[in-house]
């Protein structure tokens, strides 16, 4: 395992892909660029998407192309609407467009017919009628070569008459299969013909049953880059041994004048790997089914649906897919630099509020019962034209259980009995006793220490803490998320992936928060002053009972 890397260097202005795709317009190759990004709509999109996502669509606009949305729908057994719903609101969500329609590989189920009976009559395909377990077994290994099928010698004519049959429905699922004639002795063992089509009598969610013959996803998605005129098909370095069978069935196609020249270029980058994260579709399903996490929505989930309900933003992951940069190699990435870019653009879009996650109530005993004020406090410090809002002031206040102690160690400047600390945005008070039977920090306050007056400046503190008052707080849930796994690789070394498992991942508590809060909007964004920063949850929340969930602390805690 690659040692993860925790500050990538923000990329250059230029990478390999870039500049295949800048020599290609130089040279007169391509007037202009076309990328796809190709989901199978039979899951939710993770983090490793998203960076593909930024990276197709971000070439196409830096360079005045264009990006498509398609769905290699070619298994109809696992695809569901549901899916192609949730991808197309990611990819919008993520701030992307594709020119207002998917495209689907199912738009192209005539024409990848017509040019498999073209494969047939060419001599390049033919009708295999052996079982699975008689073609693997043929197949050979990567040191020895595989074993011609005895149905490699049909004629063409019998193929054509085979391959109708199957698509006519008459016969069984996995009966027949349609296999590329290319070369059983190939070092590549993606290129020992290749299965391209198999019966498969489902209904597929767009084409209802007009078919029962499907393409594998190998032999639809070149066809599917050629017909969308595709320059440039990025994908993850898994199908690096696959390029070899794209090329040669568009040569193939192209020869017969099924397609037109330029033909798409297969372009490889190593795929996202994240420390203390499972990007595995199987891993991930089985988080799901077996109750580890709440659904796929779960904050802790590395799905997009999770990383929008925690609070994690479009711009935090563009950031992140642009500091990460593309590389032909694979990397480890630590998840603090998620994090980090989490942190960045939340620190510029969350107004600042006051809430106190582990209260203990503090008793001012100079200020009288019936008197009230209110303390001028800025919605973001560093932005001065989001204004000001005003927070109520009273003799009874929230403050974290962590701001007292009765015996602290040394440096510690938060309150204790003689000792003086500043109530943010309010006054100076000094502790002068606890009662443990209520759990109640008494204090006195310094009527000329209100913060913006002058005679606050001649008291020095060095502890500034954050209070709600007793009698204008609002209560709400919150969920104090963290890394869903303790380990940064989680199922390393043949381990079983779910001991590795974080049993903190997740807390809920319920929260005092400040009256400004109290009408926060389902998706919204703030900043807990000195805890981190939390978005309303939608699922969870309702009027008068919201339900915060934190999205990252203000530091990463993790690096110690």
């Amino acid at each position: 395992m690659a040692k993860p890397s925790r500050s990538p260097q923000p990329p250059s202005s230029s990478n390999f892909i870039r500049q295949i795709i800048e020599a290609d317009l130089a040279s007169g190759k391509h007037k202009r660029i076309c990328t796809r990004f190709p989901p199978e709509p039979n899951g939710y999109l993770h983090f490793g998407h998203a960076k593909s996502i930024c990276l197709n669509f971000g070439l196409a606009k830096d360079y005045g192309g264009r990006c498509n949305l398609r769905f290699d729908d070619t298994n109809p057994e696992k695809e569901e609407q549901e899916y192609v719903d949730s991808i197309i609101d990611a990819v919008k969500w993520l701030g992307f467009d594709f020119g207002g329609a998917a495209l689907y590989a199912s738009d192209y189920f005539d024409f990848m017919y017509r040019a498999a009976e073209y494969l047939v009559e060419s001599g390049h395909a033919y009708v295999d009628s052996q079982s699975a377990e008689e073609m693997r077994a043929s197949r050979g290994t990567f040191s020895e070569p595989g074993r011609d099928s005895p149905c490699r010698i049909r004629s063409p004519a019998e193929n054509l008459r085979l391959l109708r049959e199957m698509r006519d429905g008459k016969h069984a699922d996995g009966a027949h299969v349609l296999r590329a004639r290319i070369d059983m002795a190939s070092p590549n063992i993606n290129l020992r013909d290749p299965v391209i089509y198999r019966i498969k009598k489902a209904t597929h969610h767009r084409t209802g049953d007009t078919w029962c013959l499907y393409p594998m996803y190998t032999y639809a998605h070149p066809i599917e880059d050629a017909l969308e005129h595709v320059t440039h098909s990025v994908c993850t370095l898994e199908f690096e041994d696959q390029r070899p069978f794209y090329d040669w069935l568009l040569e193939r196609l192209a020869e017969g004048g099924l397609l037109k020249r330029p033909l798409p270029q297969q372009i490889e980058f190593a795929r996202l790997n994240l420390t203390y994260v499972v990007l595995s579709k199987r891993k991930l399903v089985q988080l799901v089914q077996e109750g580890h996490v709440e659904g796929w929505d779960d904050p802790r989930m590395p799905t997009l649906m999770g990383a929008r309900r925690r609070g994690y933003t479009a711009e935090g992951l563009r950031r992140f897919a642009e500091r990460i940069g593309v590389s032909k190699a694979n990397q480890l990435i630590d998840l603090a630099v998620l994090e980090d870019c989490m942190r960045e653009h939340l620190n510029e879009v969350a107004p600042r509020r006051m809430a106190v996650l582990d209260p203990v109530k503090l008793v001012i005993e100079n200020y009288p019962d019936d008197r009230e004020e209110q303390v001028d406090v800025p919605n973001h410090p560093q932005k001065p034209d989001w204004g000001r809002r005003q927070v109520p002031f009273a003799r009874e206040l929230w403050i974290e259980r962590e701001d007292f102690m009765a015996t602290p160690p040394k440096g510690y400047f938060r309150l204790f009995p003689g000792n003086r600390v500043r109530l943010r945005y309010a006054y100076v008070v000094e502790c002068i006793g606890y009662d443990v039977a209520t759990e109640t920090v008494r204090c006195r306050l310094f009527e000329d220490s209100r913060s913006g007056t002058p005679g606050a400046d001649q008291y020095k503190v060095k502890g500034n803490i954050h209070w709600v008052s007793v009698k204008h707080a609002g209560a709400a849930a919150v969920g104090l998320y963290d890394r869903l796994f303790k380990v940064p690789n989680p199922g390393g070394g043949e381990r079983d992936f779910l001991l590795d498992l974080n049993p903190d991942s997740k807390k809920m508590i319920t929260a005092k928060l400040e009256p400004a809060l109290r009408n926060a909007q389902a998706g919204e964004c703030v900043q807990f002053e000195r805890h981190g920063y939390f978005v309303v949850d939608g699922p969870d929340s309702a009027p008068g009972a919201l339900q915060f969930n934190r999205a990252v602390t203000l530091r990463d805690s993790w690096s110690r």
